[in-house]
């Protein structure tokens, strides 16, 4: 540490705050330079498993899963064949947190499910300037959102609630959903309340629109809005 004088004085606060800045920021390394660097600085086999990826997650885990199995339905990359089975994975997650589980449990079925590494690669690669751009915004703030077991229990409905849209065979109930598992994991991650309550607020939108689209389905194309208008009017 290099030390600053001042009229005979050393002055260490302008030091110590830098150089605890500079720790602070290397310890909570992001999460896009973390799969950064394990999807393409370091060499991988031609398959990797959601077990393999876990290892980034640390004690942020509930968060860092719910990210990474919504990222490839959240982003306007065509997902076959993993939507679904993301989805009922982010389900029973997302319980695990209702119920006030430390570490969540996953079935080795799907935590050994092989991975394509070069799809993997290609929904990476597409979500990390999605995710930096969240980071840049993302500090620790209204905690009691992600830290409390009321906070959780909120967050755990919603998820599970998003998941289950996911699951629904329909076009136009995926994306929306999985875009509000991803920001409001995303809050998780980071302890920040605030993401997790844009996440909350999209999490609203997505049952919103999603309704109307199975409604549409089930009253032969006429929209939820239609059927509100249309029992108003009587």
């Amino acid at each position: 540490m290099k030390i600053i004088r001042a009229s005979g004085i050393v002055n260490f606060q302008v030091v110590y705050c830098a150089d605890i800045n500079f720790i602070v920021n290397n310890l909570m390394a992001k999460l896009s330079k973390e799969l950064n660097c394990f999807f393409f600085e370091q060499e991988r086999a031609s398959t990797v498993t959601l077990e393999n990826i876990l290892d980034l997650a640390g004690e942020r885990i509930f968060g860092f899963l719910f990210v990474i199995l919504s990222l490839p339905s959240a982003l306007p990359v065509p997902a076959p064949g993993y939507s679904i089975p993301f989805a009922i994975v982010m389900f029973f997650l997302a319980v695990q947190l209702i119920i006030g589980r430390k570490e969540p449990w996953l079935p080795s079925k799907f935590a050994n499910r092989p991975i394509k590494t070069t799809m993997a690669q290609k929904f990476i690669k597409s979500g990390i300037p999605w995710l930096q751009r969240i980071e840049a915004v993302t500090r620790p703030r209204l905690l009691f959102v992600c830290t409390t077991f009321p906070g959780k229990v909120i967050i755990g409905i919603a998820i599970a609630l998003m998941s289950t849209f996911m699951m629904i065979p329909i076009p136009g109930t995926n994306t929306l959903p999985a875009i509000g598992i991803f920001v409001t994991g995303f809050g998780l991650l980071e302890d920040d309340g605030a993401i997790s309550l844009a996440g909350l607020t999209i999490c609203a939108i997505a049952a919103i629109v999603v309704t109307s689209v199975i409604a549409a389905f089930y009253f032969g194309g006429t929209s939820l809005i239609d059927q509100i208008k249309s029992i108003l009017g009587r």
